[in-house]
């Protein structure tokens, strides 16, 4: 009997570095993965665009489009998770990152041994999330898919990234229930919470932004002051 081999995942890394980039593009070869080079920006989106990749890493000071906009123009197509690699450490480009949809950053210098980590967590979170892919739906007529990583409201999808997603369907499963921002770090953006990281903050007003824009008056985003965030039924 044979044993069918899994098919490696397929990485697209979007660096203008060239030796920067043959060394991760060698080190997640030695992996296992199947990694894909670009060196622009533009050409980088094109192929994110176009192709099914299971990640994408793409610094943010590219030639041609930079990374924070081609991370923009991507999310509006797609859904694959992204990586930002970028010297710009400092946290007004981590909020920026974040805001446009990014799954994780790293800052610049970093190991490789660091990368493969970075990449094998998302990937087994992505993993995760699509073994159920069949959509619930609540009693306030909302949908959220876990294979789409968004939510719909009378057949018209949100538009949330998959880093929101995760943020919204944590806090719909606890309705009711304040959940701290240390347990939403942890359980829905994969990554330990520090005081002065905005990103969760940033996450929350977009989830409030595009629920307001199909119209879902059911429930709200709210703040719980020196807790975390809650989300609450109308009228409550």
């Amino acid at each position: 009997m044979m044993t069918r081999t899994p098919t490696p995942a397929r990485i697209l890394a979007v660096e203008d570095d060239p030796l920067l980039a043959s060394h991760v593009q060698s080190h997640l070869i030695s992996c296992g993965f199947d990694v894909t080079l670009s060196h622009d920006g533009s050409e980088g989106l094109q192929l994110a665009e176009r192709d099914d990749f299971d990640l994408v890493l793409m610094d943010i000071l590219l030639p041609g489009t930079n990374g924070l906009e081609a991370l923009q123009r991507l999310r509006q197509r797609r859904s694959v998770p992204v990586l930002l690699m970028s010297a710009l450490g400092d946290e007004q480009n981590r909020i920026a990152g974040f805001s446009q949809g990014a799954d994780d950053y790293l800052p610049k210098p970093f190991s490789l041994g660091e990368l493969s980590v970075r990449v094998e967590a998302i990937l087994r979170r992505v993993a995760y999330e699509r073994r159920e892919q069949q959509p619930s739906v609540a009693e306030d007529g909302l949908q959220l898919d876990e294979g789409r990583s968004d939510v719909a409201l009378s057949g018209t999808w949100v538009g949330l990234t998959p880093s929101e997603y995760r943020v919204l369907e944590l806090l719909w499963r606890h309705r009711d229930e304040a959940l701290s921002k240390p347990f939403l770090y942890q359980q829905a953006l994969r990554r330990a919470y520090s005081q002065h990281d905005r990103s969760l903050d940033m996450h929350v007003s977009h989830i409030r932004r595009k629920l307001l824009a199909v119209g879902y008056e059911a429930a709200r985003v709210d703040t719980v002051w020196g807790k975390g965030y809650v989300l609450t039924q109308a009228g409550a």
